[in-house]
């Protein structure tokens, strides 16, 4: 690390060449402008320790790694950064301050609670705590905003052009190297999981906002028109706003998820009151920041931070016309209760993906078996749509796929996260449903099972090594076994279990037994056995084919569950139009009553 820090200050690998001595001070690809050298003076020389702390030991400590910080820094003052309220590159110090955002002002909170680096435990975040009795200017802008919305087909649609350009230029913000990567650094600071993963985040949402420049945003609330009985009349269907909404988001997707949907519920006319997961609300913060700098209406978004009572109380007195949710069933289920069903929900999946028969299964299993690590274990098994059961076909066993799976598991660690915490579990929750799980007869550890070692993670979350218990396909079906078997653990944990040909209809009857429907993957080469899982089966987001994953989710597609009427879905213009718009019918009737009418009798 040292020698990295004396190479960076005496050569030009960054662009800059510092000589004290001789003031000679040149910057050959950034301006460092009003900073002045005093403060990269100081930056510099805090290079060393920054490498070697031991609150740093998860970013690689090279040429490459000081040039990132220094180009963030020196990016910083040229204006890419001039939005942001977290540095998500400083690891030691008082914890940033966030703040509640009201009416097109940032606002503070009469007590606040500390969020820690799900890391090293350490106070990370200064986040207001909200009270239900400083609920009531929130309660006040939900109660303002008419229910026509901010704009619609007939009022302010001059809206619908100037959203699609503020998405280009999101999207363009997002294009500049040092605005992603503050974002990707800012992800992977509150939900730990690797660079490629956290980058792969920013880009989904760089991409949708592309989709949705232009023109694309009043092409998005397109409507329709049919004849009607006479000259002069005519049946024109809307897409119309709800006006006053609320969007809650979990932690897992800490920017994608809730920039997918508050972005939605803009386009389509809507205000938005903003709730996101406390460890983790401090990025959307820094989302609002860069909308502002591009130009959006800073009193068309309200963002509250809060505990989950006082969010269900502003819920309650502030009524809004429709909730978007997305997180656990439990919590769903309760919400539906309090918004008396003006909910839509994209509620907890336990994932399901059937292996079936393959021509030449050598040649794909390494493949497989990757996909199912990926599926199983990516962002530390924290995604909704993660892989939580795998039925393989025994050609797939004897072929060695669960060996296979093991031995790319293994290759995952903690020291470039693609292993991390558990945010939802502690690592005793997992270490019980296993224990339960080791229960059933046959039941066996396939890999995996213990705790890391070696770590700082607090003990309010995980720390788990990736894993997958098998259990036998009759013990898992049975009464007393299955609602085990199907308990989601949000985690790095899935269970496995073998079929044979003969034993179709076990597998298909336990999918029917599922209750949640999200996403889902069948594997197979015969157009036959995949039709007839597809036919059979209702999961929303369902992939096939011997390329088929259970955890897709890019903004290219429909993303969300079916079977229910509150079913949301996310990134494509029909999620869009589902959640954030209801239909609105216009009957023009401007025809001239035809000459010579007579009055008839009453009917």
């Amino acid at each position: 690390a040292r020698a990295a820090y004396r190479e960076l200050v005496s050569t030009d690998g960054v662009g800059l060449t510092i000589d004290r001595t001789k003031k000679n001070e040149r910057v050959s690809d950034v301006d460092v402008g009003n900073y002045g050298w005093k403060s990269l003076y100081a930056l510099v020389d805090s290079l060393p320790n920054m490498l070697t702390s031991a609150t740093r030991r998860f970013v690689p400590a090279t040429v490459g790694a000081v040039a990132h910080s220094t180009r963030a820094f020196t990016s910083m003052a040229a204006g890419s950064l001039d939005f942001i309220n977290f540095d998500p590159y400083k690891t030691d110090g008082q914890p940033v301050k966030l703040h509640n955002f009201l009416n097109g002002q940032w606002v503070p909170a009469a007590k606040t609670m500390d969020i820690v680096d799900p890391l090293t435990g350490r106070p990370m975040l200064r986040m207001p705590d909200t009270s239900v009795g400083e609920l009531e200017p929130f309660v006040k802008s939900m109660r303002a905003i008419p229910k026509s919305g901010l704009h619609n087909p007939f009022r302010n649609v001059e809206r619908y052009r100037m959203y699609g350009d503020i998405s280009h230029k999101l999207a363009a913000e997002l294009r500049k190297k040092e605005v992603s990567e503050h974002f990707a650094k800012c992800i992977q600071r509150v939900a730990p999981k690797s660079w490629i993963q956290s980058v792969a985040e920013v880009d989904i949402v760089r991409i949708f906002l592309e989709n949705f420049s232009g023109d694309q945003v009043r092409f998005l609330a397109r409507g329709f028109t049919v004849s009607g009985d006479r000259d002069g009349q005519q049946s024109q269907g809307y897409r119309w706003p709800y006006g006053p909404t609320a969007l809650i988001a979990p932690f897992n997707f800490p920017l994608e998820i809730p920039v997918l949907q508050l972005m939605g519920a803009l386009y389509m006319g809507n205000h938005v009151t903003l709730k996101c997961a406390s460890m983790t609300s401090m990025v959307m913060e820094e989302w609002l920041r860069l909308m502002h700098k591009v130009g959006a209406p800073p009193t068309d978004v309200n963002m509250i931070h809060c505990g989950g009572k006082v969010a269900e109380t502003l819920l309650i007195e502030g009524r809004p016309r429709v909730t978007l949710f997305t997180g656990s069933s439990v919590v769903a289920e309760r919400l539906a209760s309090v918004t008396a069903g003006r909910i839509k929900i994209e509620d907890a999946g336990f994932d399901w993906k059937i292996l079936g028969p393959v021509r030449n299964i050598a040649s794909q299993l390494e493949h497989i078996a990757w996909t199912c690590d990926q599926d199983a274990y990516a962002h530390t098994g924290q995604k909704c749509s993660a892989q939580s059961i795998l039925f393989a076909h025994h050609d797939w066993v004897n072929a060695g796929l669960f060996e296979k799976m093991g031995e790319i598991a293994r290759e995952r660690s903690l020291s470039n996260l693609t292993i991390g915490p558990v945010l939802s579990h502690t690592t005793a929750d997992i270490q019980n449903h296993q224990e339960k799980l080791l229960k059933i007869p046959g039941a066996k550890v396939l890999f995996g099972g213990k705790p890391l070692t070696g770590h700082t993670i607090p003990e309010c979350y995980g720390a788990y090594e990736p894993t997958a218990v098998f259990v036998p396909l009759e013990e898992l079906v049975k009464p007393e076994n299955f609602s085990t078997c199907t308990k989601e653990i949000f985690g790095p944990f899935q269970v496995c279990t073998a079929w044979k040909s003969d034993h179709l209809k076990l597998v298909l009857d336990a999918t029917e037994r599922m209750s949640a429907h999200l996403t889902a993957a069948v594997i197979s080469d015969d157009p036959q056995v995949k039709n007839a899982i597809l036919g059979v089966t209702v999961n929303g987001t369902t992939y096939a084919g011997l390329r088929a994953r259970t955890t897709g989710a890019p903004q290219n597609h429909w993303f969300g569950p079916a079977g229910d009427p509150r079913a949301a879905g996310i990134g494509s213009p029909e999620a869009i139009k589902l959640v954030w718009s209801c239909h609105r019918e216009i009957i023009q009737d401007d025809g001239p009553v035809p000459e010579g009418w007579v009055r008839p009798t009453p009917s």
